[in-house]
């Protein structure tokens, strides 16, 4: 099981995840271009630790998701493992969630 980053971090993008995580598996293209970070599924070694330091609660267990955020678990999943039209497909689905401000 993989953990995955929810709605809350949608333009909060911490990072203090990532200064944690012992396998570098949370990814941000670019600050300009996505609006959260993303754990790649299949480098996750499921150890824990990005979930205590993030401080929007965002990150979850993926069997422990909460049900209004699961789509989050597939957008993860999509965002790793797809090409560059697959990511900005992405990044509009994440958009028709959660708005940009402004």
């Amino acid at each position: 099981m993989a953990y995955v980053i929810t709605q809350p971090c949608v333009d909060v993008k911490d990072k203090s995840c990532v200064d944690v995580c012992p396998v570098s598996c949370i990814y941000l293209e670019g600050d300009d271009v996505d609006r959260k970070l993303y754990i790649h599924p299949d480098e996750c070694i499921d150890c824990g630790a990005c979930e205590p330091e993030c401080p929007v609660s965002a990150i979850f267990e993926q069997s422990a998701v909460p049900p209004e955020w699961q789509e989050f678990t597939e957008l993860d999943r999509r965002w790793n493992t797809g090409d560059a039209a697959e990511r900005q497909a992405v990044r509009a689905r994440i958009d028709e969630i959660q708005p940009p401000a402004g």
